[in-house]
C-alpha cells in the first residue's frame, strides 16, 4: 500500500523529485521503488554533475537525489552549489559505498539525508515524505533496519541511547540534543557515559563512526 504524505500532513501536489546518478540501473531502480507512490513525482534526471543545476532551474524540484560520485562535478560540489543557488530545495545524497566520513560531511554541508544504495527500496518513499513534512532531521541511512536492530540488541542499547547516538552521528551538541528531546544537558551526559561504555568508545567522533559502521546513525526511536 502506498504511503501518503504532504506538507505538514496535508495532501497537496505531489513531491517533485529530481534524480542525479551516473548509473542507469540505479535510476531505473529508484523509478521502480517509487512507482507505487503517486505522492512522489519524478520530474527529471541526469547522469552528469554539470547538468544538475541547469536541470533544477528547469524542473524546480522539491528534492534532489544526488549521487556522491558524479562525472565533471562530484556530489559534494553540486550540493554546495544547490545550497547556495536553491536553498529551498532539499538534497538527499546517494552512495554505493559505506562512507561514514563522507556521510557526516554531506550532512554538515546541508544534505537532509545520506542514503546507501543497499537500502531497502520500501524505505525510500517514507524518507522523502518525512523530509518534506519536516519530521526528519539530517540523518544517514547507510545500512538496513535489520542489521541496525541486531547491533542495537546485541549491545544492550536502550531506545533512548540509540536515539541520542543518532543525534551524535548527525553532529549535534549536547545542548542541541537536550533541546530536541526535552531533557537536561546533564541527563544527556549521563546517557552518553553509559552509551560510550556499552559500545567501547571514548569520544563523540568515535561514537559517530561506530554509529555509521553499525547502521545505527539516524535511526531515531521513541524513548
Amino acid at each position: 500500500m502506498a504511503s501518503k504524505c504532504g506538507r505538514g500532513g496535508t495532501a497537496l501536489r505531489p513531491i517533485r523529485l529530481f534524480l542525479a546518478d551516473d548509473h542507469g540501473l540505479v535510476l531505473q531502480a529508484i523509478h521502480l521503488a517509487l512507482e507505487p507512490h503517486p505522492e512522489i513525482e519524478i520530474v527529471g534526471e541526469t547522469r552528469s554533475g554539470s547538468e544538475v543545476l541547469p536541470r533544477v532551474a528547469e524542473t524546480r524540484p522539491d528534492i534532489v537525489m544526488l549521487d556522491v560520485r558524479m562525472p565533471v562535478l562530484d556530489g559534494l560540489q553540486v550540493l554546495d552549489r544547490l545550497q547556495e543557488q536553491y536553498p529551498e530545495t532539499k538534497v538527499v545524497m546517494l552512495s554505493g559505498l559505506d562512507e561514514p566520513d563522507l556521510a557526516a560531511e554531506a550532512l554538515r554541508r546541508g544534505a537532509k539525508a545520506f542514503v546507501g544504495k543497499a537500502i531497502d527500496p520500501a524505505e525510500l518513499a517514507p524518507i522523502l515524505c518525512q523530509i518534506i513534512d519536516g519530521t526528519l532531521a539530517a540523518q544517514s541511512f547507510a545500512n538496513g533496519t535489520v542489521s541496525s536492530e541486531r547491533a542495537s540488541n546485541e549491545l544492550g542499547l536502550t531506545a533512548r541511547e540509540r536515539e541520542i547516538l543518532g543525534h551524535v552521528a548527525a553532529g549535534r551538541s549536547n545542548k542541541q540534543i537536550a533541546g530536541e528531546l526535552w531533557l537536561s544537558e546533564q541527563t544527556i551526559k549521563y546517557h552518553l557515559t553509559n552509551l560510550y561504555r556499552k559500545i567501547g568508545v571514548s569520544s563523540r567522533t568515535e561514537a559517530a563512526r561506530f554509529a555509521y559502521d553499525h547502521g545505527l546513525a539516524g535511526r531515531r526511536q521513541a524513548g
